[in-house]
């Protein structure tokens, strides 16, 4: 069992403990419960054994589709319906949709009520957890409305990774890769360089990642600077995640910053920050971990229409988190068209 200290809240990893002190310290005048489809069948029958206090079920269907103000409106009139009060309390359970949605219904609702996160996909175990990041997508876009509030508590329970599908875990890995990237050397050479998951330490792994997430938004808590490396591959890869969301054929978060993350390489790289040979070990480690998907990239126009919409931008600029080296990272990168459509170009060829 592991825990990490910050600045208002903590994060818990397998200590169901500290989950139920934390209700009786909260004292909440009722508790609603958010869950997916998914997390109502696997694992909100195990939340229950640890949870004493009587708990209303609020479900909305899986998936980024709903991540929208059409089901915060479902979830605002089941808390109202419900007699939720100022001091009620709202567990989020499930992945970064339901962490998302459901701390921004929380903390919009009555001008705030308290919420918990319990993260039950490795990506909302590494990402969404520590930051207070919350809210949904609009017109198209990732997270184009939402706020930055902390949370009462995280608690992460490594068990809830066992009922994750093996692309949903390959999903969340990419978050991990991201930090290694931006922020620690070691990590990215230590994770890049798995041939499969099998026996992999969960507990180290998420808590070394979530040291590092800490470091910087601590730092920044609002985004300001320094935590916009955090972004890295994240202004390609929501661009591809936004186009192709609709389609029949959606990305996984992860798969999309996967892309993203070899085409900011190659931007990287041709900006001088990193050399040939870094570049191409970041691409094909990423790439024998997640395959080659050149048709994701093929829009390009359209791509880069989105990218445009990006919250980072200013004066009409698209701005990037690029790699510094490996291991460290830069923001505010100005990077012309020209150069962004190469990094497609660099993505589809088979080398």
């Amino acid at each position: 069992m592991k825990s990490i200290l910050c600045k208002n809240y903590q994060i818990h990893i397998n200590n169901w403990s500290a989950f139920r002190k934390s209700l009786e310290k909260v004292r909440p005048s009722s508790v609603f419960i958010l869950v997916d489809e998914n997390t109502e069948k696997f694992c909100l029958p195990y939340l229950f054994e640890h949870l004493t206090e009587r708990a209303e079920v609020i479900s909305i269907p899986s998936g980024e589709v709903y991540k929208n103000i059409e089901t915060c409106q479902f979830v605002w009139s089941r808390l109202v319906k419900g007699g939720a009060d100022r001091q009620s309390l709202v567990i989020n359970l499930g992945g970064g949709v339901i962490g998302d949605l459901g701390g921004f219904c929380a903390a919009t609702y009555m001008r705030g009520i308290r919420f918990i996160q319990v993260p039950t996909t490795l990506l909302s175990q590494v990402d969404a957890s520590v930051g207070g990041k919350l809210g949904v997508d609009f017109m198209g876009y990732k997270n184009m409305v939402g706020l930055i509030s902390d949370p009462a508590g995280v608690f992460i329970f490594t068990d809830f990774l066992r009922t994750l599908p093996a692309d949903q875990f390959r999903s969340g890995y990419a978050e991990l890769l991201k930090h290694g990237l931006i922020a620690d050397r070691e990590t990215w050479e230590d994770l890049s360089k798995k041939k499969n998951f099998n026996g992999l330490d969960t507990e180290e792994m998420i808590y070394q990642s979530l040291m590092i997430k800490k470091t910087v938004t601590e730092q920044d808590p609002n985004e300001k600077g320094l935590r916009k490396i955090l972004n890295f591959g994240h202004t390609i890869g929501h661009a591809v995640e936004s186009y192709w969301m609709q389609s029949r054929t959606p990305l996984l978060h992860g798969e999309a910053i996967a892309i993203g993350m070899v085409g900011e390489a190659y931007l990287s790289y041709r900006v001088g920050n990193i050399s040939e040979n870094e570049l191409f070990d970041i691409r094909n480690s990423i790439l024998s971990l997640y395959g080659h998907h050149p048709r994701f990239v093929k829009p390009s126009g359209k791509l880069i229409e989105i990218m445009k919409a990006d919250k980072k931008n200013s004066n009409g600029h698209i701005k990037f988190a690029l790699l510094e080296s490996v291991g460290q990272a830069c923001y505010d990168v100005d990077i012309r068209q020209d150069a962004i459509e190469e990094s497609f170009i660099f993505y589809t060829q088979k080398l």
